[in-house]
């Protein structure tokens, strides 16, 4: 299994970005997928995740209201919209992937992609 993010920049707040993430190597229909980010000193944090179906989605509190997630199991591809960015949110954004849940989200063992960094600028 492979993972490609991409669709990370530079943006000012308030501004939006969509983040994408290609997916090969398996039945697509399969995976959960969930994004997640990471700054400099601190521990990747869970962003947002979805099922294999994409009909059951979670958030973090951070997340609700300005992010969407979704997959698009026809093209092998899932999303973050990220709206009304702040630079708080500045980060490295990772997809993961797997075939079982845990909390909502993909587990440990969870397949992942690289990062595309995010930053917002005030």
């Amino acid at each position: 299994v492979q993972l490609q993010a991409s669709g990370g920049g530079t943006v000012q707040t308030g501004g939006s970005l969509r983040l994408s993430c290609v997916f090969s190597g398996s039945n697509f229909d399969w995976y959960s997928v969930g994004w997640f980010r990471q700054t400099p000193g601190k521990e990747r944090e869970v962003v947002s995740c979805t099922s294999d179906s994409g009909r059951s989605v979670y958030y973090t509190s951070f997340a609700k209201g300005r992010f969407t997630i979704s997959k698009d199991n026809a093209k092998n591809t899932a999303y973050l919209q990220m709206n009304s960015l702040r630079p708080d949110d500045t980060a490295v954004y990772f997809c993961a992937a797997d075939r079982r849940m845990q909390a909502g989200c993909p587990t440990d063992d969870r397949y992942w992609g690289q990062g595309t960094q995010v930053t917002v600028s005030s």
